[in-house]
């Protein structure tokens, strides 16, 4: 698809600088060799790209042989003359993948997770290395035994008496409310 944009760009480019009618077609035509263009296309330009959303490409996959010319004949009599095999190669030079091949999945989403499996990964890896190296260890003031004794002394103080802690406290009974 890249290489599809990059020509798209690389001929509206040509096409809108100041050179004659001329040139630019023997431009494009050195663009897309002999193949035959065929339609409109996608975007205007003489340009093969398969896209399930614009199925009808501006120019055949193949340039024509002697095999597709013969082909191309027959095809204009009754179709039920011609072979599977020969409906096949017509349709191979005119298009390079049928919908069923455009559809198929790429099997992109494995290299997506993994990509974010080894980002996770060293991010972890990373985390644990600075909790190894470079952090202090956690203060002693973290652990039960000091906590409870810092709640003690906040409702001895009677600290925050309206809304905080000490507001929960029942003094009489030495309980919570």
């Amino acid at each position: 698809m890249a290489n599809v944009n990059l020509a798209s760009v690389v001929l509206r480019n040509a096409l809108r600088t100041k050179i004659g009618t001329r040139q630019s077609h023997d431009m494009i035509s050195q663009k897309i060799g002999k193949r035959e263009v065929v339609g409109h296309g996608w975007n205007g330009l003489p340009v093969y790209a398969d896209r399930v959303d614009y199925p009808m490409p501006a120019i055949r996959f193949k340039e024509n042989s002697r095999d597709v010319l013969a082909l191309r004949e027959k095809e204009k009599g009754d179709w039920k003359k011609m072979s599977v095999q020969e409906k096949k190669a017509l349709y191979r030079a005119s298009f390079c993948q049928t919908f069923a091949e455009m559809k198929h999945p790429t099997g992109e989403w494995k290299a997506c997770l993994g990509a974010a499996l080894i980002a996770t990964s060293m991010s972890l890896i990373g985390m644990m290395l600075l909790k190894a190296f470079v952090y202090d260890p956690i203060p002693e003031t973290f652990d039960e035994e000091h906590q409870k004794a810092q709640l003690k002394r906040m409702l001895d103080l009677n600290i925050n008496p309206i809304h905080g802690v000490s507001s929960k406290w029942d003094y009489d009974n030495n309980k919570w409310k």
